[in-house]
């Protein structure tokens, strides 16, 4: 089989990429991926919210912070074309005590560096907070209106099959075992077949360490995987808050975030995630973890995930999230903190659990962006984690004119569905 351009990953990110490169070149698109469905994973695994940009660093992550902020008018753009439900409910971030009062500050300036508008924003007291939210107890928070509720994983389904009605072909069920580059072209042995491509984009999620690895890329880098974890609300809770409420995250370094009250978009309820570590990035049962263990721990061992390993605080803090996995108590106990009406016993049965992946470069940190390597004919995308499902529409658009300057594609049509490719890239630079 060959392809002009190969995605490996038809999660949220390369079911847009196929979406704007199947709407803006000429070129025969090919996505494969070893799920039955796009969206299988991560994609349609998560608290499900359109975020806006308050949350992130401009300088530290500055291109998950330019695409959530366009994101957020692109998937409700999207949503309304195709009669998805995108509900702006907004979000409230909690502090609970004077650390967390001076992160709220800190991200209302975040905010406002990352282009909100004073009227989508504002940082309220904790009586101003009753009046918003009555059963919420704070002493301060941001109060966001920018901030919706989807089904990322129904948008991904519509994502792709846009992209398969005009030309590309989706090969779900199928896994990339091995890869060759062979100069002029690349080989991606299957378990079907081999595919030829000229060019290929990695896109892989939770695999995209180990597909770049293969190719000789980005050795110095591994990555950790995390499993998230929700439990459901009874109907009881459903008129418990309108927005979606979280806290102000303790412990800034490491990618543990305190479990949040969710509102979906469906009208369910879930308290979730924490951020279990896991040896695979499909570990979802024990099994899958168990035949990963050995030679995931050997990687870990011999990068500078090591130094994580043996870091005093993470190991406590990956205990408490280990118990916080097998006590549901634990869990809705930190969700206690800011709603105090709600009781453990009260939910009776677990959400979808997801799995995400954070890279650690060879000091042992964890990096703070995604990154995204050109090798040859192949471009990887590494540590695209959250806020990617909200940018992944532009940051899509970000890639692709990427590998159009290094001379990777071209592109024949501005037009790119519902947006101009110029106009997107020009907001993203």
């Amino acid at each position: 089989m060959k392809s002009d351009i190969t995605i490996i990953g038809a999660g949220i990110l390369g079911s847009s990429l196929a979406y704007f490169l199947s709407h803006m070149t000429t070129k025969k698109v090919l996505v494969l991926d070893h799920a039955p469905r796009a969206g299988y994973h991560t994609s349609s695994r998560n608290t499900g919210k359109v975020h806006a940009p308050f949350l992130y660093d401009p300088q530290k992550k500055k291109l998950f912070a330019k695409s959530a902020r366009l994101g957020f008018t692109m998937w409700e753009t999207y949503a309304k074309q195709k009669n998805i439900a995108f509900k702006k409910d907004g979000v409230l971030e909690v502090a609970l005590d004077e650390p967390g009062i001076q992160r709220l500050e800190k991200y209302m300036s975040w905010g406002e560096q990352n282009g909100l508008d004073k009227n989508e924003i504002s940082l309220l007291d904790s009586s101003e907070v009753k009046k918003l939210e009555p059963e919420v107890v704070c002493q301060k928070a941001i109060f966001c209106k920018k901030d919706a509720s989807v089904d990322y994983g129904i948008l991904t389904e519509n994502i792709i099959n846009d992209a398969v009605n005009q030309g590309v072909t989706f090969l779900p069920n199928t896994n990339a075992q091995n890869i060759s580059d062979k100069g002029d072209h690349i080989d991606i042995h299957t378990d079907k077949d081999t595919i030829q491509t000229s060019l290929l984009i990695n896109a892989a999620g939770g695999m995209s360490i180990d597909i770049a690895h293969i190719m000789g890329v980005r050795k110095d880098l591994t990555d950790i995987h995390f499993r998230g974890e929700y439990w459901e609300a009874e109907p009881e809770y459903k008129d418990l808050t309108k927005t979606s409420v979280y806290s102000v995250p303790k412990h800034l370094e490491y990618p543990f975030l305190d479990p949040h009250w969710i509102v979906r978009s469906d009208g369910r309820r879930e308290v979730g995630p924490n951020a279990v570590p896991v040896f695979s990035p499909y570990g979802y049962d024990i099994s899958e973890n168990v035949k990963k263990m050995i030679p995931k721990m050997l990687e870990m061992l011999s990068s500078g995930a090591s130094k994580m390993l043996f870091d005093s605080q993470f190991i406590s803090l990956a205990s408490g999230e280990f118990l916080s996995s097998v006590s549901k108590t634990v869990m809705i106990n930190r969700v206690r903190e800011f709603l105090p009406k709600v009781e453990p016993k009260k939910f009776k049965k677990r959400g979808t659990a997801g799995i995400r992946a954070s890279v650690i470069d060879r000091n042992g940190k964890f990096v703070p962006d995604a990154l995204v390597e050109q090798s040859g004919n192949s471009v990887h995308i590494l540590n695209y984690n959250s806020p990617g499902a909200t940018g992944a529409l532009p940051f899509a658009v970000y890639i692709i004119s990427q590998m159009q300057n290094a001379g990777l594609v071209k592109i024949e049509n501005d037009k790119c569905g519902l947006w101009s490719f110029e106009k997107i890239s020009q907001t993203l630079e």
